[in-house]
């Protein structure tokens, strides 16, 4: 089977807003920021860096936060910070990388509401619910049982609907989901997350989950993970067999890319083994850990698109141009 993407299709993603919004920022597993003029050399035009999450407390995320920025600030003119749809715009036309922040988990707010509009003017555009396991606001898509959204988590929800901060309901129990799409009153997003009708797994969604959040106006984002292909080789393929299926179900313009990247697998595959309450892929005997899609192979993914008859503005919608709607529509 082929890896290299036409010529068509090279051309068609380098000309179209390419919007990945997941890459998480992790030195230790080769997610080191000196790796995003790959994204840009391989068509990318905008991407959104995982600096914190349920990992970390207030003090820890806004150093994080502050690290990033200084780093993103030192790698100019190759990368810019961006928090408007108009930076977004201007980073495309003058052919430099857009760079995003978000947050996977909401424990870096510590139940302090005016901390999601002191993160949001620090650049940090969306947040997950909760990482995989419980935390204060709702349920994770790993524990045994989902309690939904508490109390406090539907006061945040509605705090970042206020403040612009998008909602991004992957790795988040699926109770906790349905419930914070109720509370929203707006599009949301799955930001990394495949179908379950393709593949089973707890992190993938059941189709009357993509139908909800294509309901809100909002889209799924297709993860370049293995664990959630079905194939442990992570090939642009079966990443379009997730996609195409979404499509088939809500339309292009409610799914998009949120491939999430780890260069050293071997790595992050060790640190599942060490954590297996948030990873319980890695309890099984002979696991062999995750692979994932890389910048480099998405142009296959527009291949994919292509060979299968999507129409162009279609494909566009889908590399990018259904982010810039929703985040019209959320951001202050």
């Amino acid at each position: 089977m082929t890896t290299e993407a036409s010529e068509r299709a090279r051309a068609l993603h380098e000309d179209a807003l390419v919007w990945d919004m997941v890459w998480p920022w992790e030195p230790w597993c080769g997610n080191d920021l000196d790796k995003l003029p790959r994204f840009k050399a391989a068509g990318h035009d905008v991407v959104s860096i995982t600096v914190a999450g349920d990992n970390h407390n207030i003090s820890e995320a806004v150093q994080r936060v502050a690290q990033v920025r200084r780093l993103i600030r030192d790698m100019a003119p190759d990368v810019r910070l961006c928090g408007t749809l108009d930076e977004i715009a201007a980073a495309k036309g003058d052919g430099v990388l857009a760079a995003l922040l978000h947050f996977e988990g909401t424990r870096c707010f510590e139940r302090n509401l005016d901390m999601i509009a002191a993160f949001y003017d620090l650049g940090v555009k969306h947040t997950l619910l909760a990482f995989n396991n419980a935390n204060s606001v709702g349920g994770g898509c790993m524990e045994a049982s989902d309690g939904g959204l508490t109390a406090f988590g539907r006061k945040l929800v509605a705090e970042m609907r206020r403040v612009g901060m998008l909602l991004d309901l992957s790795h988040t129990g699926h109770r906790t989901a349905r419930e914070a799409m109720d509370v929203w009153e707006g599009p949301c997003v799955f930001s990394h997350s495949n179908a379950a009708a393709v593949f089973a797994h707890p992190r993938n969604l059941a189709d009357d989950e993509i139908r909800a959040c294509a309901a809100t106006g909002g889209l799924v984002g297709v993860s370049g993970s293995s664990m959630y292909h079905g194939d442990p080789e992570a090939r642009a393929e079966s990443l379009f067999a997730h996609l195409d299926h979404m499509v088939q179900l809500v339309g292009p313009e409610h799914v998009g890319i949120g491939i999430d990247a780890v260069f050293d697998g071997e790595a992050i595959s060790d640190w599942m083994r060490g954590r297996p309450e948030e990873w319980p892929d890695a309890r099984r005997l002979n696991w062999p850990g995750v692979r994932f899609v890389i910048p480099e192979e998405l142009p296959r993914l527009t291949d994919c698109m292509l060979g299968a008859g999507y129409p162009e503005p279609a494909i566009r919608q889908i590399l990018g141009q259904n982010y810039m709607r929703i985040c019209r529509e959320v951001w202050r």
